[in-house]
């Protein structure tokens, strides 16, 4: 039976809907063949072992017929059959329904599995967790384990095998990832549920066949045995993750497969089903297609989308995506980049980089297997660029410095028992010149502290270099395993005894162990288990690797040479330094080696510097020396400092003073391991036979104690000296030695008192030794002075009392004693604190001291005695020690002044032996204890508005009156508002008078009581006085009243009242009233009346104000004024006012006015747009209020030329005015317009601005001509440009802007212009241009077009009449014998070729090399010209033909019988040519008629043209008749002759007119140029006179220039320094010639600040200046300009630093200038700008040294200042010094000429201006003169008879040539002759000079005017006389020759 039931999407399994039996299969199926399918999954319970059964409960669980096509497959796509249905159907197994296998996925699924853990779990559960070892963070070794799973994924890769971790920390993509993704062959869904399950490891993976470790062979055996076999125990994936995250994602796709298959494992997930009792091994595996991610949902999952995009372009993968980052993962991750991916690198070393490792410095690389090999990390955070890494590009892991660092290396090979094996390698890292080279590990410094390593004396074997780290680090199947390293072996330890190589080189050694995986690590490979015990094992045999050869040496000898070779190859270990010379060695026996020597005077080895005078001891040496350095030698001529290893060391035996010899050594027989502290010792042990100290008693007593503290006049006992050495044993002289003599010893005694001003020697004795008795001193008893007291006891020798001897002082003793004062004798009273008050505590200080005057202190308890008469006086007590002091002396007594008064003060001390002291003393008052207050009485009585005096005193405890500053009486009033405050100051006498501001209650009426309280506010101790205050109503002005008078009865206007009244009038009969406060009034009086105030009138009679009236009130005439009116009342009581505002209403009316609302301005045609309002007004101008609608029919408009038609009137109820609207004006004047609006006898006018109506229509301007058509050549441009100007409807020109253009033509006319559209500028006109014109001959017309507000405007027309164009080339014109046969191999008749212009007629002046003739043979197919044409040229032309013909003559025909084409071309340019109209098509028998026109047509095949050109038609006329052809012929030539003839008249003619037109031009020049010169003149007041021009000018000239040289004698400042020789070009002199200044001041204080350059030559080469410096050997300054870099030099156009930007800083005093301003340069600008740029730069000159401080200061400010110098010679330097001699320029005279020069005078240019107008004027006027003389000479030659006649015979000539060509069949004309002489004006410009005056311009340079006027007219006559010698024959026609 089989049930089947709904998937669920929970994680529980669905209930079934019948139960299982023992063999039943529950099978889990999804039905994917078609997107509509349900996507949940169903599960069918199956217990047969049949699959057509199965079948068949599929289809009828999903519906499916029976013959539908369909496949069950699993989900790794294997096809469900009979053969393999029982192996593939399990229980729990998920299947698919697919149309075929290979059909993509529709939607995903999901497959259970699950992962159970294996029992592995509890067997190895508790070996190894990640943990930190050696302080490093294991994070890194947790990604290691993901590495390793892609690098075992990856080994079977062809290509790339790539590994990619991504560190996704871009918040806005989501929460926090860790991404590991590989391109390896994936796993299957069975695959990636065995990864699941825990433990599972690929030893343990049984019976499954889709294992991805199945069937497990282990890898063949390779170099470090980097087989990629490390993903292993099934457990470090796992926990990687989690130690990493909360949440892993696994993604992954097999290769060759469809489907991508997901798991989710999370934390989260886990605690989940624990808390809901569910299974927790239990999930699903999604299968789905790639790129699908449709699925993630959460937005943590953001970047989930990205990564499972770029699924598609991989065939197969595997992604590790772990979320939920531990924070301080993530931190670590971000802020150690460098450091884990330099860890991860450390790890994968030899897989990046091959068996040899990462070998930088190699030359070249071996080709490694493992460069496949790339893992790339990246990291991307949000707003930061993403950091990307590949870790073969790590160039700083320790594996790479090792490797790089070590200069050999020591290969080996370990032996097991077993297929273990072990490959080691020892690198060496030498020490090179001054440190080790051993790299530094940052997770193992090398630098270790070490608290027991304090002692001097210790080897420190670990030192340096590697330290105490292990040699080996251990890589298992060529991975680092971190945790374990191997410290060494036995055979590569330190030796116990010296070995072969130093010990320290034992530390320069690193290694690495490479092992396969027979050695057994930790799950999570961080350290092994058994690898260093095996190693260590007796039974491991170590063999060497030399050359890739093992040898069975043995391998402790082996290493021993291999680290001594290395010590002696590589390590520079001692440093010679401080070299001193090279020396010859004279003590060495022999004498090749006794030179060179180097001498150096410190070393540097093994860590520490030996340098000369320090001590030393030997090893080795027999006997052993104790020493100090002299000098150390090295072997060799060297020079500096430099590396060995070894050499020789002077040392001076110690001590000196028993010893004096040198020994030389080698260096390496110092002792190392002594300290300078034994060496010492050694040597003080020698010197302990010479005096060593003092022994000294006191036999009598009165013993000195070491700094001890002694009254003054104590003793001091007498002293018993010994002198003893470091035996003990006493001595009176020096030992016997071969160094010293036996010399007496003494001893001296010194006492010595160290005061402020210095040491003072007080006792001095010398003792001698008695032989029987010691040393001996008495005792001193006359010590007393107070100090610090040094005794002190100082052995000597006897003959010359020295303190030393051998270099060594001889033994001293030092007593430090303080003597100080006794016991108290006497005293006096100190100096007292001023001052002392009645009951106020004060201090009496005392000093006492003991019986030599010195101060002392009080030690016992004393009570004085205090008296003095009339007062009591107490004390609180006494102190004792350093400063004795009464405290709290108080006293108390009358004193009846303030200022205090004396008592005589007695104290006693009883005890003393001096006991009493009386002094005086002034007593004050005391501090205020009470106030009195008078009037004594309690109740006082004041009017209201007084104030009141009190009398206060302030009394101190006693009664006495005093003070004190700040003593402050306030009063204060209590029982009313707005009461006053008094305060009175009784600081100086202690009592005062109390009052202050009168009391004044408001609207009081009867009495009132207040309160007075009196109190000193400072004094809180002062108890107040209270006193009551009666106040009485005050009698005082307090009230004023305002009424208005209308007949008898008075009106009150209340204060701020409105009063309205008409406009201008005026307000009387106001009156006023006052009262007090009692509400009595009161009379005013003339005193009142004087404090009475009005604001609108300045007089006021008071008299009136006696009498209670007020002014009159004028009102304002303006109703929008109102006036306000104040009457003020001001006394020393009361301030009263009352105020009303007037305002004005308006009148009767009187005016009338009128105002426009909108633009004054109206075009014609058009209404008013804005509306006009009128109103009524009074006299004033005020709008008048009672107006109504019945004042329009009183209201008139009128206007010149107003249009009535549309007016109208309407009234405004709410503004009471009258609207006009419908103002429009009839066709008139343009302008300004006056309405005029009259309203009963009242007028106004409104002034309107009539302007142009809308555009109607155009208009040219500037073309009054174009009634009748315009003349233009073809191709040519009209005269003048086309300008249109708007108008409207009646002609008046309007300026509207942008009003589009444009022109309108025929389809046969071209206009050639810039644009065709134009647009009307502000004044409404449109320039058009000059346009050029190509059109056939005759006319055509243009039109304009424009349009406005969608009208189309009326536009003109122009009609054109295109003329042809006589020079444009058109067709050929080929004529020859067509009668004419062809024979093969005979010659062709000859051909004449003409070019015909526009105008048909021949082009002449061609190049004949531009013709050229054309044949080929006719084809049958089309008449194109082939490629092989035969081409000829023109035949040479004859003198008997006539110009513009080209003949070919005597050309071969064709040999060959047949029909050939031939064509004429003529070259117009390089890319146009015109043909004879594509060809003449020569045949036999062609016969033509008689007398007959023949038409040729032309018809040009061009495919390239899309429009086809019409064909040209040639007509000629044929003659049969051979006399009749010759009449022709005759009738030609004479045609020919008369055309020439014509032409040479109107040759003639022209050239008449030309030179005409050019002597007007030159008089119209020569006048303007004088009338020019004329006003110049006037503009320097110099009038000339009408008559005898001149001869005034030239007097005036004379004049001028002796004024000029008048100027130029007078005396002014020059420089008197000799100028250099100016031989060469490139020189422009001494620098002070070079420059002038005009102000003296400028130039004394510029010349000196340029003092030291001002002689220097400056050149513009450097070839030039080194001539110069040459020639003067040296001596003259030079500067070349060429060396000069120019880009610093300052801008001359730079503003002054206070202006930037255009905008001024700070206002500067002191008018600052730049320096440079001032020089003006007479010659070579330039250069000398340059050069003066470079020597002031940015220097300004100021007035005065205050200005250029004030302006420097400012200036900082903002920018750097420049140098300043004032114009009174102080300098000013841009660093800011100032001061000094050197920044002062000295007088003018002291600069011995050495200043730059003064320029001339103004006047002088002035002159030199005015001489230059003069004489050029002179010429101007004589040219005039010339130039019309000229003129009429030639007018009156053309007026002759001779021209007469020949005028006349032009005319006969032109007569005869029109006959002719009547005859010959012409259509008579006069183009044919203009023809001829048309070239001759083609060339005109359209200017008025003639064409002929550009060509003779170049003439005209060459000539003055005078030349060129007299070579014109010269020309002139030699034309008329070549004119008139022409022979008469030849200008009546008849026959001469032509030239061909």
């Amino acid at each position: 039976m089989a049930a089947a039931a709904g998937g669920s999407r929970g994680t529980r399994r669905p209930v079934l809907l019948t139960p299982r039996g023992n063999g039943d299969r529950t099978v889990f199926l999804f039905d994917r063949r078609r997107e509509q399918a349900d996507p949940d999954e169903k599960v069918l319970n199956y217990g047969k072992d049949n699959y057509r059964g199965f079948r068949s409960a599929v289809c009828q669980a999903f519906g499916i017929a029976d013959d539908e096509n369909f496949v069950i497959t699993t989900t790794n796509r294997k096809e469900i059959t009979e053969d393999n249905f029982s192996e593939l159907v399990q229980d729990g197994i998920t299947l698919y329904l697919l149309q075929s296998v290979d059909q993509m996925l529709l939607s995903a699924t999901k497959e259970r599995i699950d992962f159970l853990p294996h029992y592995d779990t509890l067997v190895k559960s508790g070996m190894y967790e990640y943990y930190a070892s050696e302080g490093q963070n294991p994070l890194p070794f947790a990604l290691a384990e993901l590495i390793d799973n892609s690098l075992s994924a990856t080994s079977r890769n062809t290509g790339i095998r790539s590994i990619q971790i991504k560190l996704l920390f871009d918040e806005s993509q989501g929460k926090s990832a860790v991404a590991v993704i590989d391109n390896g062959r994936g796993m299957t869904s069975k695959q990636l549920n065995n990864w699941a399950v825990y433990r599972l490891s690929k030893f343990t993976r049984q019976g499954d066949f889709e294992s991805d470790h199945s069937g497990y062979v282990r890898p063949l055996p390779v170099p470090r045995s980097l087989n990629s076999d490390i993903s292993y125990f099934g457990v470090g994936g796992k926990q990687a993750v989690f130690f990493v995250g909360q949440s892993a994602r696994m993604i992954s796709k097999p290769a060759e497969s469809q489907d991508v298959h997901e798991l989710v494992l999370s934390k989260e997930d886990f605690e989940k089903k624990e808390k809901n009792k569910e299974a927790i091994y239990s999930g699903y595996i999604r299968n789905r297609k790639p790129s699908d991610s449709t699925h993630i949902t959460s937005d943590d999952e953001r970047f989930l989308h990205s990564l499972i995009s770029e699924e598609r372009d991989r065939e197969s993968f595997t992604a590790v995506v772990i979320t939920g980052v531990q924070p301080d993962h993530m931190q670590y991750l971000k802020n150690y980049f460098h450091l884990w991916t330099r860890q991860l690198a450390h790890i994968y070393h030899y897989y990046i980089h091959g068996p040899k490792g990462n070998e930088t410095n190699a030359v070249t690389k071996d080709i490694s297997p493992f460069n496949n090999i790339d893992i790339q990390i990246s990291m991307f955070e949000k707003g930061k660029v993403p950091k990307i890494v590949n870790l073969r590009e790590i160039k700083d892991d320790m594996q790479t410095l090792y490797i790089n660092t070590a200069a050999d290396s020591f290969e080996f090979k370990a032996h097991f028992e077993g297929e273990g094996i072990v490959e080691g390698i020892i690198r060496y890292h030498p020490f090179l010149y001054d440190k080790e080279t051993y790299p530094d590990d940052p997770c193992f410094p090398s630098k270790l502290n070490d608290d027991d390593d304090d002692d001097d004396d210790c080897i420190i074997v670990e030192k340096g270099a590697r330290g105490k780290r292990p040699i080996f680090e251990c890589f298992w199947n060529g991975r680092l395993i971190p945790y374990t390293t191997v410290e060494d072996f036995d055979w590569c330890t330190p030796p116990k005894k010296r070995g072969l190589a130093p010990i320290e080189c034992y530390n320069r050694i690193s290694g690495a162990l490479f092992t396969n995986d027979k050695f057994q690590v930790s799950t999570n490979k961080l350290t092994f288990m058994d690898l260093e015990l095996k190693l260590k094992d007796k039974n491991t045999l170590f063999t060497r690797i030399f050359n890739g050869q093992e040898q069975r040496m043995k391998i402790d000898r082996e290493f021993a040479l291999w680290l001594k070779d290395c010590h002696e190859k590589y390590d520079k270990q001692i440093k010679f330094t401080v070299f001193k010379g090279v020396t010859t060695r004279t003590d060495l026996p022999s004498k090749r080696m006794q030179s060179p020597w180097t001498i150096y005077a410190a070393v540097e080895w093994d860590g520490k510097t030996y340098k000369t005078g320090q001590l030393v001891k030997t090893v080795k040496t027999l006997p052993i020396f104790y020493g100090t350095i002299q000098k150390f030698f090295l072997y060799g001529d060297h020079d500096g400092d430099i590396f060995a290893t070894g050499g020789e060391v002077q040392i001076a035996l110690e001590p000196q003073a028993l010893y004096a010899e040198m020994k030389t050594i080698p260096i390496s027989k110092l002792d190392r391991t002594v300290s300078e502290k034994a060496v010492k010792k050694y040597i003080e042990d020698e010197m302990a036979r010479l005096p060593d100290k003092l022994s000294v008693t006191w036999p009598e007593g009165d013993e000195l104690l070491p700094n001890e503290t002694r009254f003054a006049g104590t003793p001091i006992g007498a002293l018993r000296i010994e002198i003893l050495n470091k035996k003990g044993e006493a001595m009176q002289k020096l030992p016997g030695t071969s160094h010293g003599g036996s010399k007496k010893l003494l001893v001296e005694l010194k006492v010595i008192l160290h005061s402020p001003t210095g040491n003072k020697e007080i006792i001095s004795h010398i003792s001698q030794h008695g032989g029987k008795w010691p040393y001996w001193f008495k005792k001193m008893e006359n010590l007393q002075k107070l100090g610090n007291y040094t005794l002190k006891l100082q052995v000597v020798l006897n003959e010359s009392n020295a303190d030393t001897y051998a270099g060594r002082p001889l033994p001293s003793k030092i007593f430090k004693f303080t003597i100080i004062e006794g016991k108290p004798e006497k005293f006096s009273v100190g100096l007292l604190e001023l001052p002392f008050r009645i009951g106020v505590p004060f201090n009496i200080p005392l000093e006492l001291q003991d019986e030599f005057g010195h101060p002392t202190q009080l030690t016992t308890s004393i009570k004085p005695i205090l008296e003095a008469s009339g007062l009591t006086l107490q004390y609180e007590g006494i102190t004792t020690g350093t400063k004795c002091v009464i405290k709290g002396v108080t006293a108390k007594g009358c004193i009846n002044s303030c200022q205090g008064k004396n008592f005589n003060l007695k104290v006693t001390l009883p005890g003393l032996k001096e006991d009493t002291q009386i002094f005086k003393i002034r007593l004050q008052p005391g501090p205020p204890h009470q106030l009195k207050v008078k009037p004594d009485s309690e109740i006082l009585k004041i009017e209201n508005g007084t104030a009141f005096p009190f009398q206060v005193e302030v009394l101190d405890e006693s009664g006495n009156i005093t003070a004190q500053p700040k003593l402050m009486v306030h009063c204060k009033f209590l029982g009313a508002s707005n009461l006053p405050v008094y305060s009175v100051d009784c600081s100086n006498a202690g009592t005062n008078i109390l009052t202050g501001p009168v009391i004044h209650v408001q609207n009081i009426k009867k009495d009132q009581v207040l309160k007075a309280r009196i109190e000193i506010l400072n004094c809180k101790d002062v108890p107040p006085v209270d006193k009551t205050i009666k106040l009485l109503p005050s009698s005082h002005v307090a009230r004023l009243q305002v009424l208005s008078m209308d007949g008898q009865k008075a009106i009150q206007i209340k204060h701020q009242d409105e009063i309205n009244w008409v406009a201008g009038d005026v307000m009387r009969n106001l009156i006023f009233q006052m009262y007090d406060e009692g509400e009595r009034e009161i009379h005013v009086t003339s005193a009142i009346a004087e404090k009475i105030k009005v604001n609108w009138t300045p007089k006021i009679n008071k008299e009136q104000l006696i009498q209670g009236l007020l002014p009159d009130v004028k009102v304002p005439t303006s109703v929008k004024d109102v006036r306000y009116c104040l009457i003020t009342y001001l006394d020393d009581h009361v301030s009263l006012e009352s105020a009303f505002t007037v305002r004005p209403l308006p009148d009767e009316p009187k005016h009338v006015k009128c105002k426009l609302k909108g633009p004054n301005t109206l075009q014609m045609g058009e209404e008013l747009q804005g509306e006009i309002e009128v109103m009524l007004t009074d006299q004033y101008g005020n709008q008048v209020q009672s107006a109504t609608s019945a004042c329009m029919n009183s209201l008139g408009v009128s206007a010149p030329g107003l249009d009535k038609s549309n007016l109208k009137i309407t009234w405004q109820e709410s503004t009471l005015t009258m609207k006009v609207q419908g103002i429009r004006f009839k066709p008139c004047l343009l302008g300004s317009k006056e309405l005029c609006f009259a309203w009963r006898e009242f007028s106004d006018f409104l002034r309107l601005n009539l302007t142009a109506g809308s555009p109607a229509k155009l208009q040219f301007v500037g073309w009054p001509e174009l009634e009748k058509p315009v003349a233009v050549i073809n191709g040519r441009e009209l005269q003048k440009p086309l300008i249109v100007q708007l108008c409207d409807q009646w002609g008046n020109p309007t300026p509207e802007p942008n009003v589009k253009i444009s022109l309108i033509k025929g389809n046969n006319i071209k206009i050639v212009s810039s644009n065709q559209q134009h647009k009307t500028d502000e004044t409404g006109r449109a320039n058009l241009g000059v346009i050029c014109i190509h059109a056939p001959r005759g006319e055509h017309t243009l039109q304009l077009k424009a349009t406005y507000n969608k009208t189309t405007l009326d536009c003109p027309i122009i009609t054109l009449n295109v003329l042809p164009d006589p020079e444009k080339p058109v067709c050929l014109n080929v004529k020859y014998d067509k009668n004419a046969s062809f024979q093969a191999g005979g010659t062709f008749p000859d051909f004449m070729v003409s070019v015909l212009s526009e105008d048909d007629n021949i082009i002449k002046n061609i190049n004949p090399a531009r013709i050229s003739m054309k044949m080929w043979e006719a084809q049958s197919i089309g008449t194109r010209m082939p490629i092989d044409v035969t081409v000829f040229s023109c035949s040479k032309v004859k003198d008997d033909k006539e110009d513009g013909f080209f003949y070919f003559r005597d050309k071969v025909v064709p040999e060959r019988v047949g029909t050939y084409n031939i064509q004429f071309a003529f070259a117009m340019d390089k890319t146009n040519i015109l043909t004879s109209d594509q060809s003449l098509v020569l045949a036999e028998n062609s016969p033509g008629r008689d007398s007959t026109e023949y038409i040729l047509v032309f018809e040009p095949d061009l495919p390239a043209l899309k429009k086809p050109l019409e064909p040209y038609r040639l007509s000629f006329m044929f003659y049969n008749d051979f006399k009749k052809q010759q009449q022709m012929a005759t009738l030609t030539r004479e045609r020919d002759q008369l055309s020439q003839s014509i032409g040479v008249y109107r040759n003639w003619l022209d050239t008449n007119n030309q030179l005409v037109n050019e002597i007007k031009c030159q008089v119209k020049e020569a006048e303007t140029r004088e009338i020019h010169l004329k006003n110049e003149l006037k503009k320097h007041q110099i009038e000339l006179p009408q008559t005898n021009t001149l001869q005034y000018v030239d007097s005036l000239i004379k004049q001028k220039m002796l004024d000029q040289e008048g100027v130029m004698r007078q005396p002014r400042r020059t420089c008197t320094l000799p100028n250099y020789p100016k031989g060469n070009q490139d020189i422009l002199g001494k620098i002070a010639h070079l420059a002038q200044i005009e102000d003296n001041e400028a130039a004394k204080v510029i010349s000196w600040h340029l003092a030291s350059d001002m002689d220097c030559v400056v050149t513009l080469t450097t070839e030039a200046a080194r001539s110069i410096f040459d020639e003067t050997q040296g001596r003259q300054q030079v500067l070349p300009l060429d060396s000069i870099y120019k880009k610093t030099l300052p801008d001359w156009n730079r503003p002054l630093p206070h202006l930037r930007n255009g905008k001024t800083f700070f206002k500067p005093v002191g008018n600052p200038v730049f320096a440079r301003d001032l020089l003006t340069f007479p010659d070579n600008v330039e250069h000398c700008q340059t050069v003066f740029g470079m020597l002031l730069g940015d220097t300004i000159i100021i007035d005065n040294l205050d200005a250029a401080n004030h302006y420097r200061k400012e200036v900082v400010k903002i920018t750097h200042c420049p140098t300043l110098l004032t114009r009174a010679g102080d300098r000013i330097r841009s660093n800011g010094k100032f001061g000094g001699l050197q920044n002062k320029a000295p007088p003018m005279d002291k600069l011995r000429g050495m200043v730059f020069g003064a320029p001339m005078p103004k006047l002088y240019s002035t002159f030199a201006g005015q001489i230059d107008l003069l004489q050029q004027y002179r010429a101007a006027v004589v040219k005039l003169d010339k130039v019309n003389k000229d003129l009429d000479l030639h007018l009156q030659s053309l007026n002759t008879p001779e021209v007469q006649k020949k005028k006349q015979e032009l005319a006969e000539q032109e007569k005869s040539l029109k006959l002719i060509e009547q005859k010959l069949g012409m259509t008579p004309s006069d183009k044919v002759t203009e023809s001829l002489f048309q070239p001759v004006m083609s060339d005109m410009p359209d200017t008025p000079i003639p064409p002929k005056r550009m060509r003779r311009e170049t003439v005209k340079k060459l000539y003055s005017s005078e030349e060129w006027i007299s070579s014109t007219a010269k020309k002139q006559q030699q034309q008329q006389q070549q004119l008139l010698q022409v022979p008469t024959s030849e200008l009546n026609g008849t026959s001469r020759k032509r030239k061909a």
